[in-house]
C-alpha cells in the first residue's frame, strides 16, 4: 500500500455534533472527579494544618492547583468557537456550566434577597449566555454579560437574539483587565475557577480578579460566587479584603472515605468599604 492509499484508508470523518458534545460532557465529568480528589486533599491539608505539620508554602492558596490550559483564553476561544458552530448548525446552545441546578440556585437567592428587577447585574464570564436568558425570563431588565472570548460573545448574542432578548448587553471584556461600569450585583459561575488555572502567574491573575470585583461593585453591592474548585474557607480567605460574607447557598453533598463534602461551593458576599 503506497503512502497516498494509506493516508486515504486512515482518514477519519469528523465526529457528529452530538458525539462531540457527549465527549465534552465526559471530559467535564472527569474534571469533577479530579475536583473531588482535590477537595479531599484540601480537607486532609486542613486537618494537618490544625496540628501544625504543613509548611507555609503548603498553606498558600496560590499553590493549591496545578496550572492548566483550561485557564487560558485560547482554550475557551476554541471551545466556544465549536459551540458557536454547533449552535449555527443545529441550534444547540451548548453546556450550561454547573447545570440548570446552579442557575436555579442563584435565581432563587435573587428572588429571596429581593433583588430589584431593574438592578444593574453583571454576569462575569457569560459563556453561551444561558444564565442571561434565564434572568431575563425572570424579569430582570438591566443585564450585562462579559467574556474575554470573542466566540463566546458572538454565541451569547446569537442565543439571546434567538430568544428575542436583544435588549440584553453582551461585551467582549477581560474582567481582570478591562474597564467596566459599576453594578448592583455581580455573578460568577466558574470564571474564577478557570482563571485560577492560568499558567501565566496565577497568583497575580487572582489578585487582579479581586481588584476588578471591588471596582465593579457598588458599595453594599452583592456578589454571587459558584465554584467547583474552591472550598468555602478558601473563598472566605480570598475575598476577605473589601467584602463581607453574607450566606452560603445549599449545594449537593457527598461522602467519600468517611468524610463529607460539597461538590460545589456557592457563597454570597457584600461589597464593603
Amino acid at each position: 500500500m503506497d503512502a497516498a492509499m494509506m493516508e486515504t484508508s486512515l482518514s477519519i470523518p469528523p465526529l457528529p455534533p452530538v458525539v462531540e458534545k457527549a465527549l465534552q460532557e465526559a471530559q467535564c465529568l472527569l474534571g469533577v472527579v479530579v475536583v473531588f480528589a482535590r477537595r479531599f486533599a484540601s480537607m486532609e491539608a486542613a486537618v494537618r494544618s490544625t496540628h501544625g505539620s504543613d509548611s507555609e508554602e503548603d498553606r498558600d492558596s496560590d499553590n493549591d492547583f496545578e496550572t492548566s490550559q483550561l485557564g487560558t483564553k485560547e482554550y475557551w476561544e476554541n471551545a466556544y468557537q465549536k459551540e458557536l458552530e454547533t449552535f449555527q448548525d443545529i441550534g444547540d446552545v451548548g453546556e450550561i456550566w454547573f447545570g440548570e441546578e446552579s442557575m436555579n440556585r442563584v435565581l432563587k437567592w435573587m428572588d429571596n434577597a429581593n433583588i430589584a428587577k431593574d438592578a444593574a447585574i453583571l454576569d462575569i464570564g457569560t459563556g453561551n449566555g444561558a444564565f442571561l436568558v434565564e434572568m431575563a425570563k425572570q424579569g430582570y431588565k438591566n443585564l450585562t454579560g462579559i467574556d474575554y472570548s470573542p466566540a463566546s460573545v458572538e454565541l451569547a448574542k446569537s442565543v439571546l437574539q434567538a430568544e428575542g432578548l436583544t435588549h440584553v448587553n453582551v461585551k467582549e471584556v477581560d474582567f481582570c483587565r478591562g474597564e467596566l461600569e459599576v453594578y448592583d450585583v455581580c455573578i460568577d459561575k466558574g470564571t474564577f475557577d478557570a482563571i485560577s488555572l492560568n499558567p501565566d502567574d496565577t497568583g497575580e491573575v487572582k489578585r487582579l480578579y479581586v481588584q476588578a470585583l471591588k471596582a465593579s461593585l457598588k458599595d453594599r453591592g452583592l456578589f454571587s460566587m459558584t465554584s467547583c474548585n474552591w472550598t468555602k474557607e478558601q473563598l472566605l480567605e480570598r475575598f476577605k479584603e473589601g467584602f463581607q460574607f453574607v450566606q452560603e447557598l445549599p449545594t449537593p453533598t457527598f461522602r467519600f472515605g468517611g468524610k463529607k463534602g460539597n461538590s460545589v461551593t456557592a457563597l454570597i458576599f457584600k461589597r464593603v468599604c
